[in-house]
């Protein structure tokens, strides 16, 4: 006879996940032309919320599954994050070479084994350490999938082996690929025509160079810098007319304000200004500061579901 007891706990911990999962905001893009869909700029649009690395939360370290889903419980977003390889070759997820800041460990991640990196564990931004290990990539891939989208930064891992994975996971419908120019881009195109990218374009050069090189801007968001600045406004229209959205990152110029206050100035700045994306360390912060803004209607809608 199955003990009584044990079937409470049981069906009250499974109570507590899907409760959990109802109460999470989800981007869903089945495939790549969804994807795309999604990042099409309309002139109606949505204005989209990435987390830096997910977040800055006290007691939820950057690039890592908790923080994801705690961003997500408070508003739909998608997220930066940043993939490095181990000694033996497993993708993992860490901003910096080194692994002081962020993590119980010493030295660089890459003199280290996948095995041996199961021992530490991941410290929130103020330094206390949290009981999350640190992620692989393909495991965050899996946990995304039909709750988010992924943008991969390009740290060390080479071009060919993050293509492969997207390939090995069927992730194109819901990972994108920061590139820093369109060599690059045109690499990933090759290897899957269907890519989206997350392009450095911060000058009408840099827009020039997109379009000599063929990269279809319908497959990208542009990334124009950290700042509201004059200059924007041309970005936004040569841009814009292609039907790219652009993206103003605040992680390293506006979430460095002292006050709550000061930051949600700054961020409806960057909405008023014209981007249609948002990073931040503060992903939460930005959703509500701009919630007077949102569209009501808008093509990207469709896309968020909530559990």
């Amino acid at each position: 006879m199955k003990n009584p007891h044990f079937c409470l706990v049981l069906i009250l911990l499974l109570s507590v996940e899907v409760s959990g999962q109802r109460n999470m905001h989800f981007i869903k893009t089945k495939n790549a032309k969804e994807l795309h869909a999604f990042f099409r700029y309309t002139g109606n649009d949505a204005i989209l919320v990435t987390g830096h690395r997910g977040g800055m939360v006290k007691g939820f370290p950057e690039n890592s599954i908790a923080t994801f889903e705690n961003t997500l419980k408070h508003t739909p977003a998608f997220f930066e994050i940043d993939p490095r390889l181990t000694k033996d070759s497993v993708i993992m997820l860490l901003h910096d070479p080194t692994l002081e800041r962020t993590t119980t460990g010493k030295g660089k991640l890459a003199d280290y084994t996948f095995a041996e990196l199961k021992n530490f564990r991941l410290k929130d931004a103020q330094g206390h350490v949290t009981d999350y290990p640190i992620p692989t990539l393909a495991e965050v891939i899996e946990w995304a999938r039909g709750k988010t989208i992924l943008n991969l930064d390009h740290k060390d891992v080479p071009l060919e082996m993050t293509a492969a994975l997207i390939r090995k996971h069927k992730a194109d419908g819901f990972v994108m690929l920061t590139v820093h120019n369109p060599q690059q881009a045109s690499f990933y195109l090759e290897q899957n025509k269907n890519s989206t990218f997350s392009a450095f374009i911060r000058s009408k050069e840099e827009f020039e160079d997109y379009r000599k090189a063929g990269i279809p801007f319908t497959q990208l968001i542009a990334y124009i810098g950290p700042w509201v600045k004059p200059e924007n406004q041309e970005l936004y229209r040569l841009l814009n007319k292609e039907g790219a959205m652009c993206m103003i990152s605040a992680a390293s110029s506006y979430d460095k304000l002292k006050s709550a206050e000061e930051r949600k100035a700054a961020y409806l700045s960057i909405a008023r200004d014209g981007a249609t994306i948002i990073e931040s360390d503060y992903p939460i912060e930005v959703a509500e500061s701009i919630r007077p803004l949102q569209q009501e209607k808008s093509p990207q809608k469709k896309f968020f579901s909530r559990k």
